[in-house]
């Protein structure tokens, strides 16, 4: 099993779900999060005053998914993410040793 970690423009997040339930990811977390890679922020214009936004608004999408549908789901991701333009995010992936589910008490493949 695998736990992907997306980071990605907000707008895109309603694509991306879509396109993982489509390879059969069945659950996601998302986490509305602020942060900047090469893009390194840009400035606004604010009622006359410019000032700098040093974080930009962004999605964690996380989905721990058995080992076969990894390459799917990272396709799925990337595809549905891309815009072409700076910003459009990245995709972590790690191993996950162990899942359990609380209510029943299963735990790896089971509890995915």
């Amino acid at each position: 099993m695998k736990l992907i970690t997306s980071i990605i423009k907000p707008f895109k997040l309603d694509e991306v779900r879509e396109a993982l339930a489509e390879v059969g990811v069945t659950g996601l977390t998302v986490t509305e999060v602020k942060g900047f890679g090469r893009q390194k922020g840009h400035t606004e214009l604010y009622r006359g005053a410019e000032y700098v936004v040093d974080f930009l608004p962004k999605v964690k999408v996380e989905a721990v998914v058995p080992s076969d549908l990894v390459e799917a789901a990272l396709e799925a991701i990337t595809k549905a993410a891309h815009t072409g333009k700076i910003g459009d995010g990245k995709i972590f992936v790690t191993a996950v040793e162990q899942v359990i589910r609380i209510r029943t008490g299963e735990t790896d493949e089971a509890a995915v």
